[in-house]
């Protein structure tokens, strides 16, 4: 009886020590989510979004029973090679894991975590007020974990003699009022304007910091994702692209933004205009196979290593 009573003070005590552990990761995801959104301009309706989000997850976690399974991860294309990198890595030390991973855009992958298709959203920007409705609505808790952070790169080809341009000028040329580039000091050469899918969670965010809500011209060339932005731009001397930091690569050259460029010391401090976290979201608080790989992403002796290889910022 005696030893029946100290198994089950140790089962008691075991329970107690996950749930006190699963509340201060809770808190300080909540702190450094919080924390983030009020640098970078945040509002209190998505800052309180974040929080009720995250007592849905502790809800979900204590009320659901941990499944092992094969994962599943879609969305974002600024996010993939991040989580190309950490799937492979991550199955090469649990074999017994099978992960399968797409891209899509940031919109497709918070529409495949809402209706039940994906495991782990993956996403360029934050998820949407009409977006956490639809959720809730469908019994989904969304939770937030930031994994990264990313600047939106202009590009051009590297024969082009253009090496800054101004947040009004960029707006400019993707309306469609400057056509030409030898009116920003370029060659006299008309502009060739590649753009983003409106799925993408990078035409969001440059739809928001730098075109301020006004409409991309109709001329603009509309790619599915940053590597198809980067072979258009690398193939004409005319073009013009915007990519994430991650697919910076010989075959483009990067602008500065105001004079400004994109840097990890840039993106971190927010001085380069068009900065931004990325970011991978669950359904409630992640249990076995999904919150393991989670910690894996952001452990900074592990997922962190593979952020920094692919070209992006480390969260630390």
């Amino acid at each position: 009886m005696l030893k029946t009573e100290e198994k089950l003070k140790k089962i008691n005590s075991i329970i107690v020590i996950t749930i006190a552990v699963v509340f201060f990761i809770t808190l300080n995801s909540v702190s450094f989510m919080v924390k983030m959104l009020k640098r970078r301009g945040g509002n209190m309706k998505k800052i309180n979004s974040i929080i009720v989000m995250a007592i849905a997850g502790l809800f979900f976690i204590a009320t659901n029973p941990a499944q092992a399974g094969n994962l599943v991860i879609k969305g974002s294309t600024t996010v993939l090679p991040i989580a190309q990198k950490a799937v492979e890595a991550y199955m090469k030390e649990n074999p017994d894991v099978k992960i399968s991973l797409s891209g899509g855009g940031s919109s497709n992958g918070i529409k495949a975590l809402i209706d039940g298709s994906t495991d782990i959203a993956t996403a360029s920007r934050f998820i949407k007020d009409k977006e956490v409705k639809l959720a809730v609505e469908k019994n989904v808790f969304p939770v937030a974990f930031a994994i990264a952070y990313d600047s939106i790169i202009p590009v051009v080809h590297p024969s082009n003699n253009i090496n800054n341009l101004t947040l009004k000028q960029l707006k400019a040329i993707y309306k469609g009022e400057i056509k030409n580039w030898k009116e920003v000091g370029g060659p006299d050469l008309q502009i060739v304007i590649n753009s983003r899918d409106t799925s993408s969670g990078t035409f969001e965010t440059w739809e928001k910091k730098v075109m301020k809500k006004e409409r991309i011209t109709p001329r603009a060339q509309v790619m599915a994702s940053n590597g198809a932005i980067v072979q258009a731009v690398s193939n004409n001397k005319y073009a013009i692209g915007y990519i994430g930091i991650g697919y910076l690569s010989p075959g483009v050259k990067a602008l500065r933004v105001n004079g400004i460029e994109g840097t990890e010391e840039t993106t971190l401090n927010g001085s380069f205009p068009i900065s931004r976290p990325l970011f991978m979201f669950t359904n409630g608080w992640p249990k076995g196979d999904t919150l393991n790989f989670i910690n894996y992403v952001i452990n900074p002796q592990k997922g962190q290593k593979h952020v920094a290889a692919s070209g992006y910022v480390r969260l630390y």
